[in-house]
């Protein structure tokens, strides 16, 4: 996926070159981890998919455009369930894939910087 090609308003907010997605999202299955309680709050039952905004997208975005981003994750047609642990980590329940999920995520964040 050519990033820049896919995401030019994205690309014309980053204060920085990024070629990859990790820079900007990181979208990890949740499952249960008896070694580690830092994401205990998002149920592994209930979100099966940990979705972290990295810094640089955030500030690519802005303060106001992160909370009408947010919203409009919550309220996709993908996500059925949605979990604000914090303004940059959400627990969704979907039933995406990793690089679908990146892409849902990048195309919102497109959407909200029109």
């Amino acid at each position: 996926m050519n990033l820049k090609t896919q995401y030019p308003k994205l690309f014309s907010n980053l204060l920085e070159e990024v070629d990859e997605v990790r820079y900007l999202v990181v979208v990890d299955k949740n499952f249960n981890d008896v070694d580690s309680d830092e994401f205990d709050a998002i149920d592994p039952e209930d979100y099966n998919y940990l979705v972290y905004i990295t810094e640089r997208l955030q500030d690519a975005m802005g303060e106001e455009k992160m909370v009408t981003f947010i919203k409009q994750l919550e309220a996709h047609k993908d996500v059925v369930l949605f979990y604000l642990s914090e303004t940059d980590l959400y627990g969704i329940q979907t039933d995406l894939e990793d690089e679908a999920i990146e892409k849902m995520v990048l195309d919102i964040v497109e959407s909200v910087l029109a």
